[in-house]
């Protein structure tokens, strides 16, 4: 009997979607001769969640009942809780060319690859700006880049259960990290761990994020430093740079053993609150009991206040999740205190204060500027040197060959 927590939904079993052995030889097979819906990145990451057991219970792409349920109140037609749509769009002339019952093949147009199947049970039109403020708190295409991927979502939703038949290339890109949930759960029930919380990352692990680790290492059976390997926003390091950086965090300064790393597909929406509860739902399915909200979980610009993905726990309907959130003030270096602390620990001011964030060392690194050592481990600060020195070199080679017209033929 597993001491872990159930995956979410009433059945409380992994509902992994990917297809193996023969049905998968089968509905490759199938899907070669099949009409083509295009997806766009978000789709097809949410489309290998559902794959590999994350989205746990859905069993594909959300229909009109369970869109409007999700918006207003985090649940879908069947009761099921759930913060935010997991939908498919197309355009009004593939929609108006399939009919409810057909199957399609779900094509990664970015990547040209066919990642599954779906049958057909709904077409639906949607509010988007209904969505963005339900979900985002804001219609603010402009700023907001997981308004902008909503507002530009086609003008017709599909809904239909699906088969998955690819995970892509995220097998093999992050073989080191690269996890779906029954791996978690296999790890951390051969270590006998029963709490393990989980740490969202889509940044370099800094200070602040190495504090917040150890006190849940203090504090749980084990820790789970869980980072995102879907698509980022322009700017954000990408997730080879973030793994090498947090391997070299983890082999020096975490004790052995007390650590798990693993990685996800799915891309970062930036919704804040929500975002925070949709990884609460998906590390339940991984086996976590409790996850890491900081500052500003999931948040992106000054759309969220500092501590909002800490408060929505409390407003999501009771029992909603067996997963708990491990709630942990702003934390900083303090100078006086000589050491990491919190606003709950430190009595000095904000004169005495290191605040840290990942903005801040993108912005430091990227105009070649020097972090201070209360910022981030030298061992970190060497490899994202190294990466934005990479960025410089790419740009004036590009700028140079512009310059002088050593530019290849084709």
């Amino acid at each position: 009997m597993s001491k872990l927590v159930p995956p979410h939904g009433k059945d409380q079993k992994l509902k992994p979607l990917l297809l193996q052995g023969d049905a998968l030889k089968a509905e490759q097979k199938k899907a070669a001769g099949l009409k083509r819906v295009p997806m766009t990145s978000r789709e097809a990451s949410d489309l290998i969640m559902l794959g590999i057991g994350a989205f746990t219970p859905l069993d594909g792409f959300m229909g009109a009942a369970d869109w409007k349920g999700v918006c207003d109140k985090y649940l879908m037609a069947d009761g099921t809780f759930w913060p935010i749509p997991i939908t498919l769009s197309a355009d009004k002339a593939t929609a108006d060319g399939l009919k409810n019952g057909e199957e399609v093949a779900l094509w990664d147009e970015e990547n040209d690859e066919v990642l599954g199947t779906m049958t057909v049970t709904e077409k639906y039109a949607i509010d988007k700006v209904h969505e963005c403020k339900s979900v985002f708190g804001t219609n603010d295409a402009a700023g907001h880049p997981g308004v902008a991927k909503v507002m530009g979502q086609k003008d017709v939703n599909l809904a239909g259960p699906v088969k998955v038949i690819s995970e892509s290339f995220y097998p093999a890109q992050f073989a080191d990290v690269y996890q779906r949930p029954a791996e978690a759960r296999k790890i951390f029930e051969d270590k006998g761990w029963k709490t393990i919380a989980a740490l969202q990352l889509r940044n370099p692990m800094h200070r602040s994020h190495e504090f917040l680790a150890k006190i849940a290492v203090e504090v749980m059976d084990g820790l789970y430093i869980h980072q995102l390997v879907g698509k980022l926003k322009a700017g954000d390091i990408p997730a080879d740079v973030r793994v090498k950086a947090i391997n070299a965090l983890v082999e020096n300064y975490f004790v052995k053993n007390t650590v798990v790393q693993g990685g996800y597909p799915a891309e970062m929406r930036y919704a804040g609150p929500r975002e925070a509860l949709l990884h609460a739902v998906f590390r339940q399915n991984y086996g976590c009991s409790h996850l890491i909200v900081g500052r500003d979980h999931a948040g992106v610009g000054d759309y969220y206040g500092p501590f909002d993905a800490q408060k929505i726990f409390e407003d999501i309907p009771k029992n909603a999740l067996v997963l708990q959130p491990l709630k942990i003030d702003w934390t900083f270096h303090c100078f006086k205190c000589m050491g990491m602390a919190s606003m709950r620990t430190c009595p000095h001011g904000k004169e005495d204060r290191l605040l840290l964030s990942g903005t801040m060392v993108r912005k430091t690194l990227s105009e070649g500027g020097e972090l201070p050592k209360e910022f981030s481990r030298p061992e970190v600060v060497k490899i994202l040197q190294a990466y934005y020195a990479g960025l410089e070199e790419k740009v004036e080679i590009k700028l140079h060959g512009a310059a002088t017209g050593d530019v290849k033929k084709k």
